[in-house]
């Protein structure tokens, strides 16, 4: 089913909306009928309070009335005034007679005795002789439906209390005002669900819509399309999922990109290592072949044939030799014997070991010291600093002429210390010098018959591992340079 979220956080936010205008429709409810009641009650004692103050002045000795009347309303009660007071409140109104001991109804009913009222009901009626206002329900089944009654005390001028007033309204009436309240109160909940479904449906779509849009992208990015974006901004935690998705998105860009060069790479690599294992053994085994089938049978020609393999060989063991290196260095995994070593010691080792070669040419070493008697030591793995020295020095005299010189100096600069490797030969192209660390990269030329075209990539190898910088500048005609920049441990 689609648009789950949406539908979920539909019915949440529905729900929520819905839930708190129950909560806030029944502490209303609750809230407006107690109010409601004490409007009422303070209604209903107000009224019964007026009618016992104008009855206090019907009792005798009022200066209202004279005597005569004074002993007619005591000798026939409050019966003739009652009918006018309900005809007026519109409510029913007893009148207590503390002087004949009963209490007078309108609308033509009997009078009754304190015993005649329900359980309960005496005991406002005392408490409104005493002086004391009360308020009550309990006549409610003497009346024959729910009634609210309040009893106020009539009292004279002089402070005498000459009997109560007992002022019944139905409950009913006042639910009138309450229900008119509730169904008002209901209609607002309605529209107010009505319009928080629509308010909610807008949440939802607003949450729910850059969602999809990480949808939509997630959905190109698994395709291969890392250049897809969410395009969403916002200050949140989707927010940051959407910028965390695209950061991803950017990596995997960089990734393919990263992949697809080492894939060329790979092809490269090879084809140029089939390249150079096909020349080498087709020799070798095309030399195998003529003296297999006696094609050559002259001693000085099959002696050259075996010189030709032998020298084939050496080639072959040379390049395999260099390519575990390289793949040994390349592994991150490949951990080298780090030490203190000395850089002065590992170069002289370096140049005793290419005394023969060089001498074999007619090519001079020349070693140069310019550290101020500053400390040549260093963290590395001697064994592979006196390497890239060696393939270095190699490549120096290889390309210089007989009689020229080759010199390795080391000096010291503010950051560490620099050593170098000048020779006097032809210089490297500009056009090739970006290239010539690269594997199997190598000059076609007759010096360089015998090279694998791995010995610089090598050399690299061991100086990136060893945190070291090279730099090499050279011009036609005029000799090449290799820098070695160390940083002082």
């Amino acid at each position: 089913m689609k648009n789950k979220i949406y539908f979920r956080l539909l019915l949440y936010f529905w729900g929520s909306l819905l839930a708190f205008s129950l909560l806030i429709g029944l502490v209303f409810f609750s809230l407006f009928s107690r109010h409601s009641m004490d409007l009422h009650k303070t209604e209903l004692g107000n009224q019964a309070r007026r009618i016992a103050h104008s009855l206090a002045g019907l009792e005798p000795g009022s200066p209202a009335h004279g005597p005569d009347h004074s002993k007619m309303g005591r000798g026939r009660g409050y019966g003739s005034h009652l009918r006018f007071l309900n005809d007026l409140t519109g409510a029913d109104v007893w009148i207590v007679d503390l002087g004949l001991k009963q209490i007078e109804r309108g609308h033509g009913q009997a009078s009754l005795s304190y015993q005649d009222l329900p359980p309960g009901a005496e005991n406002v009626v005392l408490a409104a002789l005493d002086g004391h206002p009360t308020f009550s329900e309990n006549f409610g089944a003497f009346l024959g439906q729910p009634s609210l009654t309040v009893a106020t005390p009539i009292i004279l001028p002089g402070g005498e209390i000459a009997g109560a007033v007992l002022l019944h309204e139905q409950i009913e009436s006042i639910w009138q005002t309450t229900k008119s309240g509730l169904f008002i109160l209901l209609f607002s909940m309605g529209a107010a669900t009505v319009v928080s479904f629509f308010i909610a449906g807008i949440l939802a779509r607003h949450f729910t819509k850059p969602l999809r849009k990480m949808k939509t992208a997630a959905l190109k990015i698994s395709g291969g399309d890392y250049k897809a974006a969410t395009g969403v901004a916002q200050d949140d935690e989707i927010g940051e999922l959407a910028g965390a998705l695209d950061k991803m998105a950017v990596k995997l860009q960089a990734a393919s990109r990263e992949s697809a060069k080492l894939e060329k790479l790979r092809r490269d690599f090879v084809a140029n290592i089939s390249h150079e294992l096909r020349t080498p053994v087709t020799v070798i085994r095309g030399s195998l072949e003529a003296l297999h089938d006696g094609v050559v049978s002259a001693p000085d020609t099959v002696a050259a044939y075996h010189r030709q393999m032998l020298t084939e060989s050496i080639y072959l063991e040379r390049l395999i030799t260099d390519l575990l290196n390289l793949a040994r260095l390349q592994n991150p995994d490949f951990v080298m014997e780090m030490q203190a070593v000395n850089l002065r010691e590992i170069a002289a080792d370096a140049l005793r070991s290419m005394r023969r070669r060089a001498q074999v040419k007619n090519v001079a070493l020349r070693q140069e010291l310019d550290t101020n008697g500053g400390s040549l030591t260093l963290q590395g793995d001697y064994g592979r600093l006196r390497q890239m020295l060696t393939i270095v020095l190699d490549n120096a005299i290889k390309f210089s002429p007989a009689g020229a010189t080759v010199g390795l100096q080391i000096k010291q600069t503010a950051k560490g210390f620099t050593l170098s490797v000048h020779n006097d030969g032809p210089g490297i192209p500009p056009a090739e010098l970006p290239h010539i660390f690269a594997r199997f990269h190598r000059q076609r030329s007759e010096e360089n018959k015998t090279g694998t075209g791995l010995g610089l990539a090598i050399a690299k190898e061991i100086a990136a591992r060893h945190g070291i910088t090279i730099e090499v500048r050279s011009e036609p005609g005029r000799g090449t340079t290799f820098y070695f920049h160390f940083v002082a441990s």
